[in-house]
């Protein structure tokens, strides 16, 4: 690789950390479908792209930056942005990996789905043994399953909770991200490949 190679990758990568962070700002809650304090964002997205276009490694910088800069601003002590890096990674790394086997479209909407899939079954334990745990020292257990049974009276614990609500809406928002980065990919491709 080039230094004008690297340079090119570094900066695309912060670019892409940039505009994950901003669309980390903008999240906004799904009211009826899941308690107001698990917010929607398409953070993810920047990630993705790099994924695709720079590498996994890239990707999972983009998601890393997007953490450490929301960190500053972080009400759960960090560990919200921890969870958010670990479960992007999550979608990053498979989608990426897979699409550099085989560059194709179809090999990159394949790692895209597994890795979004992956990513909402990996939401399950990363939010129940460390989101989870650190906010019920902020909000009781009981009150954070109050809130799901809100929306859904039958569920029972924390752990129905995170398998009812939290999977399916993770595995929304990864092939949400999914289905952006195929219809801005290849418009972006100059940009991402310069």
């Amino acid at each position: 690789m080039t230094q004008q190679q690297k340079t090119h990758k570094i900066t695309v990568t912060a670019m892409l950390g940039a505009v994950a962070t901003v669309l980390m700002l903008l999240e906004f809650p799904v009211p009826f479908l899941i308690p107001p304090f698990v917010k929607l964002d398409f953070s993810e997205l920047p990630a993705l792209l790099a994924s695709f276009s720079l590498g996994p490694i890239s990707g999972v910088v983009v998601c890393l930056i997007k953490n450490l800069v929301c960190c500053l601003r972080s009400s759960t002590g960090c560990v919200g942005e921890l969870a958010n890096f670990l479960i992007g990674v999550c979608l990053i790394v498979p989608a990426g990996v897979i699409y550099r086997r085989k560059k194709s479209r179809k090999t990159a909407l394949w790692g895209a789905v597994i890795g979004a899939l992956v990513m909402a079954v990996m939401s399950i334990p990363i939010n129940y043994f460390i989101s989870y745990p650190v906010y019920s020292k902020l909000i009781a257990i009981d009150a954070i399953v109050g809130m799901y049974q809100q929306i859904r009276p039958g569920v029972n614990g924390l752990l129905e909770c995170l398998v009812l609500f939290n999977a399916p809406f993770t595995l929304a928002k990864g092939l949400l991200d999914t289905a952006l980065c195929f219809l801005i990919y290849k418009p972006l491709s100059p940009l991402l490949h310069r």
